[in-house]
């Protein structure tokens, strides 16, 4: 999932097409359909909104026609509303013609959330990678909230006391973060080629905002449908989880914004928020200055050691809600990681709660993630 705090807010335009323009970047749709209704984006290719119950209210699903039926790239989340406003376009915009597969960025709840309903409506089957299927599978069963003292663990060393991480804990065991999951897959790779409705997709493989994360290309007609891993305005969330705590996605992330420069810059991104889009390569620039930002506030607040609380409120002093507030532990974990890795940073541990200060000049430190 995407985080709605982190947005890009500048002054839109309009040119002489219509096309919005808005902080660079070039919108051909001024509006997003309604939700539940379709934009057809290019011939055999359908834009669908899909509702959210949070502040980013919405994601982008995207239907391709594909002989006698559809697949789908995405299902919305695991609720009443979503199968409800499937149950409608397959009697109107499919025409009756059934799914014959679905096809899952990466496994966040409002991508997969009734994957398992679809594929075992229509028996058809799930492209997705390895490393996202088996994740799927360990969200765990709707209402599964139990107990975990690796969940505490974590949320204390990062600074939270007994009861504000006893109020986290049920944010994870909410139905709409479990998804119904099917029991195959057919993986995607990076450069996976699939030939659907007459276009070429290849899947180029994106790390940081989830373990591997498949975008789709079509070279022929200049598009990528690129999931969560570029957004326009808003940044794709890269957060360390309790899962694993001493991981480094923020340079996995950093490392995937490079190479998603192979791409040409002339493609029309299908984002699964926000509006379609022009002028990749500067949304990558500003997505890049973006996280640089972030780490060089962290390194200026650690000129005596604090825990990753003291450090949140440095980065996101306008958090609202404790799902906002789980989001911005993550985020700023994951860029004290990335300055632990780095030999910038070095973390220390008093009366439980880990604090993060600057590696003094001229002492070179090795990293403690993954020590014991």
């Amino acid at each position: 999932m995407a985080w709605p705090l982190l947005r890009v807010t500048s002054v839109s335009s309009l040119d002489a097409q219509g096309h919005e323009w808005r902080a660079g970047l070039r919108f051909p749709w001024p509006q997003p359909p309604a939700n539940g209704e379709v934009q057809q984006v290019a011939e055999g290719l359908l834009w669908l909104r899909m509702p959210l119950p949070f502040g980013l209210d919405h994601i982008n699903l995207y239907l391709l026609r594909h002989g006698e039926g559809w697949v789908a790239v995405d299902t919305g989340l695991n609720n009443t509303q979503t199968r409800d406003i499937w149950e409608a376009l397959f009697a109107t915009v499919l025409g009756g013609l059934p799914l014959l597969a679905v096809i899952c960025t990466h496994f966040h709840s409002d991508h997969v959330g009734v994957l398992g309903w679809l594929t075992e409506r229509f028996r058809c089957p799930v492209f997705m990678s390895a490393s996202e299927y088996q994740a799927m599978h360990q969200l765990g069963a709707p209402g599964d909230t139990g107990t975990s003292w690796a969940f505490y663990q974590h949320y204390q060393r990062a600074g939270f006391n007994q009861e504000q991480t006893a109020a986290l804990f049920p944010l994870l065991g909410s139905a709409h973060f479990r998804p119904e999951v099917p029991t195959s897959f057919r993986r995607l790779r990076e450069g996976t080629r699939l030939m659907i409705g007459g276009r070429r997709w290849q899947v180029l493989i994106g790390r940081g905002h989830s373990p591997e994360h498949a975008c789709l290309y079509c070279a022929e007609d200049g598009l990528l449908i690129s999931g969560d891993q570029v957004l326009p305005r808003i940044t794709s969330s890269v957060c360390v989880q309790v899962t694993e705590p001493d991981a480094d996605p923020l340079r996995d992330w950093l490392d995937s914004v490079e190479r998603l420069r192979e791409v040409p810059d002339s493609v029309l991104v299908l984002p699964a928020h926000e509006r379609p889009f022009y002028n990749l390569h500067l949304r990558l620039d500003q997505l890049r200055a973006h996280h640089q930002g972030h780490l060089q506030q962290l390194l200026a607040a650690c000129t005596a050691p604090r825990s990753a609380v003291e450090l949140m409120a440095e980065l996101f002093p306008k958090v609202k809600g404790r799902f906002d507030e789980l989001m911005a532990i993550g985020e700023t974990l994951a860029h004290v990681n990335y300055l632990i890795a780095q030999g910038q940073l070095v973390r220390e541990e008093t009366a439980g709660v880990f604090r993060y200060g600057r590696t003094p000049e001229g002492v070179n430190v090795q990293s403690v993630l993954g020590q014991l």
